[in-house]
């Protein structure tokens, strides 16, 4: 014979949760011995067990109470639809993540679902939450300053993530953000995205807009400052010279 403390560590559980299920019954509760105490059998070491992994497996305990000494069909039966009712809960718990998710992000409730299927993509691509961000929120001016230009933004952005060499450098500006502004490999990338800014024409004026998101990036990093900066720098040196472009960061990194 077994006492509450012998039981409970039969069970793995505490005495206060053998007590517990004596509360609600799932466990009967023996009369004191001639000394004052409780005395457990064997049985109820078993029934303990059983209780102990249908509550670990999620069982409520109002549906334990007829299972330990269930017949095996009547078990099985019981069993079958505790799992459906729990996959019903799950389920219905991954959807509202889901939907909280898209509330914690801010996305879905102010961007149209082309522009959230923009980001989603960089998302697939291996693009940092930051620049994520950073793009939802040029989104987010864009379509409050220049609602007008959205419809093409969007139609250059997938085209820019169906070319290869505009989407390495997107990422290669995105991995840049902890660099060293002096960093060999800045110098590198100020190249690169030079010489992609005079292969794309662009329209030499710049949007308000485009303005804030320049200056949003630079904010995020001093190595996109630098190199903001740079683009900026030979852009203007081109247009002194007659070749009007419009500076890069904001746009192969927008």
């Amino acid at each position: 014979m077994l006492t509450i403390g012998q039981l409970a560590a039969t069970a793995g559980v505490t005495v206060r949760t053998v007590r517990h299920y004596h509360h609600f019954g799932l466990l009967p509760e023996p009369e004191r011995d001639a000394s004052g105490y409780r005395r457990y059998s064997a049985q109820a070491a078993v029934d303990l067990i059983r209780i102990r992994t249908l509550a670990d497996t999620g069982v409520p305990l109002a549906r334990i109470d007829a299972l330990p000494h269930a017949q095996p069909t009547e078990f099985a039966s019981a069993i079958t639809d505790i799992d459906a009712e729990l996959r019903r809960k799950i389920d219905q718990l991954t959807d509202y993540r889901r939907r909280i998710a898209e509330l914690a992000s801010g996305e879905r409730l102010v961007l149209p679902p082309e522009v959230v299927a923009i980001l989603d993509r960089m998302r697939g691509l291996g693009v940092s939450e930051l620049r994520v961000r950073l793009e939802r929120d040029s989104w987010i001016l864009m379509q409050a300053l220049d609602p007008h230009v959205m419809p093409q933004r969007i139609r250059d952005k997938n085209a820019g993530f169906d070319d290869p060499e505009t989407t390495r450098l997107y990422l290669a500006c995105d991995q840049s953000v902890d660099w060293d502004p002096h960093d060999p490999r800045v110098d590198r990338l100020i190249d690169d995205m030079d010489a992609w800014e005079i292969k794309h024409e662009h329209d030499s004026s710049q949007s308000g807009y485009l303005k804030l998101v320049t200056s949003r990036i630079s904010e995020a990093s001093p190595a996109w400052q630098r190199i903001i900066d740079a683009l900026a720098h030979r852009a203007q040196r081109r247009r002194t010279a007659g070749h009007g472009r419009r500076t890069g960061l904001s746009e192969v990194a927008q």
